[in-house]
């Protein structure tokens, strides 16, 4: 049993939850486990634990670049992380931009909101999941891969909705050629259980965090807080002034909370 392991649940085999031991036997079988990297802190210490976990010959870190739409350094960040480790590393990118898929949609469907919202996310569909999902397929295929385990720093302390997660489950895009199954490594941390880990590893995290961002992938995203929407003004001010833009031109605005964003960072 891992360190990790043993901090978690003691000797005490009983206490784990019965997906520890599915895991186990992914890990066995020589499944290929793969982290999804967007450069924030819950992405970092997901591969922190994977690598206490899993052997290095199992393991891939992806990256779905999202272009001008992301914090500088972020995908550095996770190919650094990646280096380090001596894990391989691939970057997945979507055939459009965030606002070249609002601009298309107002432009077919003018009548309907232009930009994703936190219930229709076309933005992690199109720009993440799917590119993502695109790209481990032809990395499981040339390597001789059946079995995938796709790992996502999502945590239960982030949203209501995250907290409902199975921390471990089959997806269902499995088919004759790949079993897939999602794993939410660090599902059971807290943000100051995060940054500690990260610390610990010798290790510093994305620098938005030190300017007080919450969040880190889009730098201006639709569930960001205004403090997060302040900082990428500040650090981004022409890509500030094409969103503010498209929101003038279509009529609908990118934030969830429908305030235009030239109000919520005043």
């Amino acid at each position: 049993m891992s360190a990790q392991l043993t901090m978690l649940f003691g000797n005490d085999a009983a206490n784990r939850p019965s997906w520890e031991g599915d895991i186990d036997r992914l890990i066995a079988d020589g499944a290929l486990f793969v982290a999804n990297h967007s450069g924030g802190k819950d992405s970092q210490v997901q591969l922190i634990r994977l690598l206490d976990r899993v052997p290095a010959s199992q393991l891939l870190v992806v990256h779905a670049s999202l272009g001008a739409m992301e914090w500088p350094g972020a995908m550095e960040l996770a190919r650094e992380q990646a280096a380090e480790a001596g894990l391989p590393f691939i970057v997945a990118t979507a055939a459009k931009t965030l606002l070249e898929m609002v601009e298309r949609r107002f432009q077919t469907r003018p009548e309907v909101p232009s930009w994703p919202s936190a219930s229709t996310r076309q933005c992690t569909s199109d720009l993440k999941r799917g590119p993502i999902q695109r790209e481990v397929r032809r990395y499981a295929k040339a390597n001789g891969f059946k079995t995938i385990v796709n790992c996502l720093g999502l945590r239960a302390q982030e949203s209501p909705g995250r907290a409902k997660r199975s921390v471990f489950s089959r997806m269902a895009i499995s088919n004759s050629v790949h079993t897939w199954f999602e794993w939410l490594p660090v599902h059971d941390l807290s943000s100051t259980e995060v940054f500690d880990s990260i610390a610990l590893a010798g290790q510093k995290p994305h620098y938005a965090y030190a300017l007080g961002n919450d969040r880190l992938s889009c730098v201006f995203c639709i569930m960001a807080s205004k403090g997060d929407l302040r900082n990428g003004r500040v650090e981004r001010p022409e890509l500030f002034e094409q969103y503010v833009d498209l929101e003038q031109r279509t009529g609908y605005t990118m934030h969830m909370n429908r305030i235009p964003l030239i109000e919520l960072v005043a």
